[in-house]
């Protein structure tokens, strides 16, 4: 597949889903100094069929070499090149609260070609405040920072206010939105928008553990005595 070709193909979200583990899991594999990977062992690190890894990778043009398996450097360029991490992207985060905070702090964004280039609130206690090396901006001057089209919003604000906040990045040219907002956010057509509900994943993992304790036998059960009359034969 030609480099012009990336971003064209029709790619199931659920395959673009798994695209950062297989990437993250390449990166393992290159630092301890491995060059090939059978589709069982990187389908292994990953946590997922190796049938449903290779149709993933086979929406990308990678279909491996049979008794060889796949090139561990050339599939993780291809993965970058999918992902769009061959070159670096802009982040400005709105709302710095706690989590704002912890994102603005978070040093994993630049390995992974992310730049945090704003921070913005307009809370006059935050305004000004240095975070993770980037000093936070009033709202108002969003538009000095964001580059159209090439920049991506991280809302980390209330619910009651994330509307508000995102029609403000869309209008300075934020075409990609990371909401952590408890809403839904209506955007023009041409916006990605991805919602991280953290409530909504601890409530699913509360489901499943549940599921599981109710086909646990009770404790009580299991160790209840079993005891023989006098005299009765057995």
């Amino acid at each position: 597949m030609d480099e012009d070709d990336v971003g064209t193909v029709d790619v199931p979200e659920a395959t673009v889903a798994r695209l950062p583990q297989y990437l993250r899991a390449l990166s393992v594999l290159a630092e301890a100094g491995l060059q090939t990977v059978s589709s069982e062992a990187l389908a292994e690190a990953v946590g997922v069929g190796s049938a449903k890894l290779r149709k993933d990778l086979s929406h990308l043009g990678s279909y491996g070499t049979r008794g060889v398996g796949y090139d561990v450097a050339e599939l993780h360029r291809q993965i970058a090149d999918h992902l769009g991490q061959t070159t670096p992207w802009n982040v400005v985060i709105v709302g710095i609260g706690n989590l704002g905070h912890a994102l603005a702090g978070y040093g994993g964004f630049a390995s992974r070609g992310f730049r945090v280039v704003g921070l913005f609130d307009d809370g006059a206690h935050v305004v000004g405040e240095v975070v993770g090396g980037v000093r936070v901006r009033p709202l108002a001057e969003l538009p000095d920072v964001v580059c159209p089209g090439e920049t991506i919003g991280v809302l980390a604000v209330p619910g009651e206010h994330a509307q508000t906040v995102c029609d403000r990045l869309v209008a300075a040219g934020v075409r990609s939105v990371l909401n952590f907002a408890p809403t839904v956010l209506r955007v023009p057509a041409g916006v990605d928008v991805r919602k991280v509900d953290l409530a909504s994943e601890l409530q699913i993992l509360a489901f499943h553990a549940q599921r599981r304790a109710s086909r646990v036998p009770s404790l009580a059960r299991v160790a209840e005595p079993v005891t023989e009359r006098v005299g009765e034969v057995v």
